[in-house]
């Protein structure tokens, strides 16, 4: 049985005194996920081979990075689990085989094949590997949804930890369901369908623009048209961040007594976790209407503004509020 985790760290504790085993099945896939990002630097210095007008070992790269992460921080996830914990223990292992799967999968179509991963229906073998990848997608999707639901029941010593978690999960889920939006056919793909042909490519990551044209440095997000790779990303990631806040404010608090109160540090997290969900739905809109996240126009700016305007509001209550309480501690 599990005891409290203690502030200031980043680990439960159990009764005994000794630390949580960590997730065995998802640190497995964390360290597969380091090695073949090692490889798959290597393969960006010696192999000159590209697809779709990028380097091919690109997109092996960033989702090994990517899947490394969130499987450390879903480990890390179901250990701070009180209640729940041997259904954690499971979501967990659900996740690490269907992401390792997709992985295999990835590397196969991408690096041996030669061939796009998502979207691709022009072979038989694409569509099956393109509806493998996307079923270990909607899998892990599942279980993070499963895990933020777990999180609903949990009651951690540390209030602003305990909103960082469930925020960042919930979150994480919306960003991973933005992903189904890229299955739909575009307006191209719409059009060759109702001329009775059949599309090699049904899905696209830009919006109002085809895939492979000029993008971010690396990233690859289109700098002349919408991507929904970037609200995508940004969702998902927002697991990894809301927790890190709560734990600098956490650390903070050393510095400014202002922080020593849970209750700031948990509005303060609130706060955040209302400008992230706004950040989220903006950069979505901003997707879909086929603008570059480069080059935002009138409305998104006023949209981002407002969103500004409201966290730092939140921000000064959450410390306004504090102050009578503190001045007479």
């Amino acid at each position: 049985m599990s005891g409290p985790v203690l502030p200031g760290t980043l680990e439960p504790m159990v009764d005994n005194g000794s630390r949580t085993v960590p997730h065995r099945p998802l640190m497995i896939l964390a360290v597969a996920m380091a090695v073949l990002g090692v490889i798959a630097l290597g393969g960006l210095v010696f192999d000159d081979r590209s697809l779709v007008n990028a380097p091919i070992w690109l997109k092996p790269l960033k989702f090994t990075i990517s899947v490394g992460l969130y499987a450390v921080t879903l480990a890390w996830l179901i250990g701070q689990l009180t209640k729940g914990r041997r259904i954690g223990w499971w979501l967990g292992t659900v996740f690490a085989v269907g992401l390792g799967m997709d992985m295999a999968l990835l590397f196969w179509q991408i690096i041996v094949r030669g061939r796009t991963l998502h979207f691709n229906r022009e072979t038989p073998a694409d569509q099956w590997i393109n509806n493998m990848v996307a079923n270990g997608a909607f899998t892990g999707w599942a279980v993070t949804a499963a895990i933020a639901v777990l999180l609903l029941f949990q009651r951690l010593p540390d209030r602003a930890m305990n909103s960082a978690l469930r925020a960042g999960a919930a979150l994480s889920v919306a960003g991973i369901g933005i992903a189904l939006l890229m299955f739909s056919p575009n307006e191209q793909q719409m059009a060759q369908f109702r001329s009775g042909e059949r599309p090699s490519i049904v899905g696209a990551h830009a919006v109002g623009v085809p895939d492979g044209g000029p993008g971010l440095p690396v990233l690859g997000w289109s700098t002349v048209g919408g991507d929904m790779r970037i609200p995508h990303f940004f969702g998902i990631h927002t697991i990894q961040v809301l927790p890190l806040i709560a734990f600098g404010l956490l650390r903070l608090a050393r510095r400014y007594p202002v922080l020593e109160s849970e209750f700031v540090r948990r509005n303060l997290v609130r706060t955040a976790s209302v400008g992230f969900a706004g950040l989220l739905v903006l950069l979505t809109w901003q997707a879909q209407r086929g603008q570059s996240i480069v080059h935002p126009d009138f409305w998104t700016l006023v949209a981002g503004a407002g969103i500004i305007a409201v966290v730092a509001a939140g921000s000064a209550l959450a410390l306004r509020a504090s102050r009578p309480m503190h001045q007479l501690t």
